[in-house]
């Protein structure tokens, strides 16, 4: 492995829960700035656009803004990856100009650039070209889900920003939107186009981002799967921390070993610095 000269950071579970804080992750982003580590947020989060996501970590505490404001490094909204984005991108390069039906909970519509939303069917009768699957929360009802298992069976497209199946807000862990993309997946006969993590081109564009080989780069996450396991299997060095959505049980069963395993976010810069950054 090269000296690591980039950091690949998730943000739900990783640095914030419910988007406080957790212990010594502010101060551990202030230190790989000062240390200048090239750093890229990298969230499959579905419920905030990059630049809602970057002012929500501004009133965390977190070194995030659009220039130097408090006189110290920051990391810019431009430097936040999100699976709406690249899913703005994947649509584009493979759906020009179709029509997409998106069942998402919350506004990311900003985000998704180039991309024609739909409601439902038009005046005409013609149901969407694709059904693109956000974040699960409120907006999937039985009546949502139910209307994209129709249009799937008419020849609709199926897109997901992700496949995870749940993860940790301050009320616990929760159900995400993989709990029912498989159902619907089998329902339909069908298999979704998955652009976040653990997609190749979502690392990938990352790395592109940064300007960095995978071999330079770390990637920390508390998903063993989403995160640091695919990440390995692009031949970016995995860290996974023990927080967020992290049990022991789906540690113990994985296929595969993080090639790196840490309590919190906290001891990232004394393992980066151990590996030579």
């Amino acid at each position: 492995m090269e000296r690591i000269g980039a950091v690949l950071i998730d943000i739900d579970g990783v640095l914030t829960v419910s988007w406080e804080p957790l212990p010594g992750a502010v101060e551990a982003v202030r230190r790989l700035r000062a240390a200048d580590i090239p750093l890229v947020l990298v969230t499959n989060t579905t419920s905030r656009t990059r630049a809602g996501i970057a002012e929500r970590l501004v009133g965390a505490g977190f070194p995030v803004g659009p220039d130097d404001i408090r006189g110290e490094d920051v990391v810019g909204p431009d430097d936040i990856l999100t699976a709406p984005a690249v899913t703005a991108a994947y649509l584009r390069k493979h759906h020009p100009e179709a029509r997409c039906l998106l069942i998402n909970s919350g506004d990311v519509r900003n985000d998704l650039s180039g991309v024609t939303l739909v409601e439902e069917e038009d005046d005409e009768g013609a149901v969407p070209d694709v059904v693109v699957l956000g974040g699960a929360g409120a907006a999937f009802t039985y009546t949502a889900l139910n209307r994209a298992f129709r249009h799937l069976q008419q020849g609709a497209g199926l897109v997901a920003m992700h496949r995870n199946l749940y993860w940790r807000t301050s009320g616990g862990l929760t159900l995400d939107t993989g709990a029912f993309l498989e159902g619907l997946e089998r329902a339909a006969g069908t298999e979704a186009a998955v652009t976040g993590k653990p997609a190749g081109a979502f690392f990938a564009a990352a790395l592109a981002h940064l300007g960095a080989s995978p071999s330079e780069a770390l990637m920390v996450g508390d998903d063993i799967e989403s995160d640091v396991l695919a990440a390995q299997r692009h031949g970016i060095t995995g860290v996974l921390v023990k927080t967020g959505k992290y049990l022991p049980e789906t540690h113990a069963a994985a296929d595969t070993a993080p090639d790196h395993v840490l309590d919190s976010f906290a001891d990232v810069p004394a393992l980066v610095e151990r590996l030579g950054g």
